[in-house]
This record gives C-alpha cells, structure tokens and sequence, in this order.
C-alpha cells in the first residue's frame, strides 16, 4: 500500500517555508550558497534558491550539487553506485553553505556529504536542508530546515519525485517490498 505524503502545493509550500527560515538564519542571501546531493536534493536546491531570490527580490542565490559516492560507507556492500558531478559554483571559505536532500534517514549521506565538502573549501557555517525527515540516525545529525517529518518504519520506504526529473512533483510511503521503489 502507498499513502500519499505531500501533493505538489504541498511541497511547494515547505520549500517556501524552507527559504523564509534561510533568509531569517542568514540575515537575508548574503554569502549563502546551496550544494544539493544529487540528484533530487539539487533539483529542490534550485527550487529553494528560486524562492529565496523571489522573495528577497535581489541577486541569484548560488547553487551547485555536491556529490558524495566516494565518500560513503557502503561502497563495499554496493560498489555499482553511480557517481553524479560536483559543481561549486562559487568559492566557498567565509560562505554560509546549506547543504540540500531530499530525505534524511540515517545521516549517513549526510556524514558523506561532510567529508566530501572538507577537500572543496572551509564554509564559516554548514546548514542543512531536507524535504523529508524521517528519524532513524545512525549518526548525530540532524538537519537545519524540514520541510516536514514523518515517522516512519524500518520496512517503509519514502518515495519523493520531483518534476524536473519525475514529470511530478509527490512524496509517497510505502513498503519496502513493493515494485518500482527509486528512492
């Protein structure tokens, strides 16, 4: 059984939420920069930059993907995973970076995503941003921004498309077992 988490205005309005909680961190866009981990955390790391620049009403915010496949744990047990590009669009020293996903589960990704980071410049703060929070850590992490947190079961699986790259924006749960899971 799948059960429908967020439709589309509903992701629309806690990428939204996301930014106005940025901007009031920040003090605004300055020096901010936002690397998404590929590959759906870059296409809402552009949707968040979008709604930053909306609402601030001046300059693009910079936004680059930042990819963590060398750096994870788990290249032993899955050693076929495919890398995706590293674009940093900017310098980062001195930067306030928010790093952007999708889900966050056992902080793993994020753990990679910090090591990752370590060898491309020294940010004066790392934030981090997810759409789905879903518990479960295995690590101390957690995450700046939330679009929204959901409980959830070892068994579930949280599936979240996004319309750049999915033809629609949805996030869904569902069982592990079931066919045609991608995330």
């Amino acid at each position: 059984m799948t059960a429908t988490l967020l439709q589309p205005a509903d992701m629309t309005r806690a990428l939204t939420r996301i930014a106005h909680e940025i901007l009031e961190g920040n003090k605004g866009t300055s020096n901010l920069v936002l690397l998404g981990i590929p590959t759906r955390g870059v296409a809402l790391a552009h949707r968040i930059a979008a709604s930053l620049s909306a609402i601030e009403g001046g300059a693009p915010v910079p936004v680059g993907s930042l990819d963590v496949t060398m750096y994870r744990d788990d290249l032993m047990s899955n050693p076929t995973r495919a890398t995706a590009s590293t674009e940093i669009p900017v310098d980062i020293d001195g930067k306030t970076v928010v790093l952007v996903d999708d889900v966050l589960y056992s902080g793993r990704t994020v753990r990679a995503a910090l090591d990752a980071l370590n060898g491309l410049g020294r940010p004066a703060i790392v934030r981090l941003a997810v759409l789905i929070d879903r518990g479960h850590r295995e690590l101390p992490i957690r995450a700046d921004y939330v679009g929204k947190n959901v409980p959830s079961a070892h068994s579930e699986r949280i599936n979240v498309k996004v319309a750049n790259i999915d033809g629609e924006d949805l996030v869904t749960i569902s069982e592990k077992t079931e066919v045609g899971q991608s995330s």
